[in-house]
């Protein structure tokens, strides 16, 4: 009589076995060309979102957080109405997300931070897509690219790209260099103790005069720093405008060095004097 039962089952499984797979296919199927559509949908709801930002002049910092946000909180959004579709209660996944929060929180902690970190980043603006910073946790410097949901990027002078967490940029120090307009340029150039000290302070002025990227506006000045063991040291100080600024001091440096040699003002560099004891002067 089991043998009798048990067979029938089988059966009525086999039977019923094409009809479900080819229910089953089809809600694949259905899964996954709504999930093609939803991202496609998702692409042009971004898209909206940025047009309308950048015609509000909102800067390009928070429009790549925004978007950023909305890209993740979207994609969430579109795997749990799949999940719906397969029969999985939305009101169950919510409930058991709640009671994993704890442990999602705590295991998520350093992305929650980096996430706030970017919230108080776009808050409190210290810098902004375009600023060259440099930060102290890493030591790291650098053009911003990108400010995004838990991550900012940096691209150095030599074209490497920076990945730097948003909770450390928030909590630590760091230095923008390109918030103000103009900057100051400091260099030092060592003459000989034997130097003509006017002669030279002269030179190094007409460089500063002469330069057209030097800001007139602000302090020229050459002067001396310190009477070091063997040399005297001047400070040459200018301002340049930040995009003006690099170029500038390699081109004052370069110039400071070619001026000197043709006013034929030795420019100092260590250097050690070595006396031999020949023995004459303990026989004297």
């Amino acid at each position: 009589m089991d043998d009798k039962i048990s067979s029938e089952l089988i059966n009525e499984f086999l039977s019923q076995l094409p009809e479900r797979a080819l229910n089953l296919g089809l809600r694949i199927l259905l899964a996954v060309i709504f999930f093609l559509l939803g991202i496609h949908l998702i692409k042009f709801i971004r898209k909206i979102i940025r047009k309308s930002m950048k015609r509000a002049n909102a800067e390009l910092g928070v429009i790549q957080f925004v978007d950023s946000f909305l890209k993740a909180s979207f994609y969430a959004l579109l795997v749990m109405l799949l999940a719906s579709a397969f029969g999985v209660d939305a009101a169950s996944v919510v409930a058991v997300v709640g009671s994993a929060g704890v442990a999602i929180g705590l295991a998520v902690q350093g992305s929650l931070s980096n996430l706030a970190g970017g919230v108080l980043i776009l808050a409190l603006k210290p810098f902004k897509v375009g600023d060259y910073i440099r930060e102290s946790y890493s030591e790291k410097e650098g053009t911003v690219t990108e400010i995004q949901i838990f991550y900012t990027k940096l691209l150095t002078p030599d074209n490497q790209t920076v990945v730097l967490p948003n909770g450390n940029l928030a909590n630590n120090s760091l230095v923008n260099v390109t918030t103000q307009e103009a900057r100051r340029m400091d260099i030092s150039v060592g003459i000989s103790y034997q130097a003509d000290l006017k002669r030279a302070k002269e030179v190094l002025n007409a460089i500063l005069a002469g330069d057209e990227a030097v800001l007139k506006d602000r302090d020229m000045l050459v002067y001396v720093s310190e009477l070091s063991s063997s040399c005297v040291m001047l400070g040459v100080r200018c301002w340049f405008k930040q995009e003006d600024f690099w170029a500038g001091k390699w081109r004052i440096t370069e110039n400071c060095k070619l001026a000197l040699d043709e006013n034929e003002i030795k420019i100092a560099y260590n250097q050690l004097d070595v006396h031999l004891d020949t023995g004459e002067e303990r026989r004297a």
